[in-house]
């Protein structure tokens, strides 16, 4: 198993912070059941003051390749060009053996 992790930082002057942050949690969910090898996904938009990124993704694939494929994979592309590319100015990112 293989898991995704990734912090974004959103732009600055967002109008409507809450309304950005639950797309992406919405459309990026929406992926389980829908990309194969992709096992789990979880949007974290709740964090506590003390966070310096906005937005957390934790998904977990059945292994490398699946999450290569994930990348590339048209419904994914689509999530990440309307849900989140538009919106975030810093993104990082770990990927890791479980």
């Amino acid at each position: 198993m293989v898991k995704h992790v990734i912090l974004w930082q959103l732009k600055a002057g967002l109008t409507d912070v809450e309304k950005v942050k639950v797309g992406m949690k919405a459309g990026l969910e929406s992926l389980k059941g829908v990309i194969p090898g992709l096992v789990d996904i979880q949007v974290q938009i709740e964090g506590l003051a003390s966070s310096n990124a906005d937005v957390m993704l934790d998904s977990t694939f059945v292994d490398e390749v699946a999450l290569k494929q994930y990348a590339t994979h048209p419904a994914h592309v689509e999530v990440a060009v309307r849900d989140v590319k538009p919106y975030t100015e810093v993104r990082l990112c770990l990927d890791f053996n479980v």
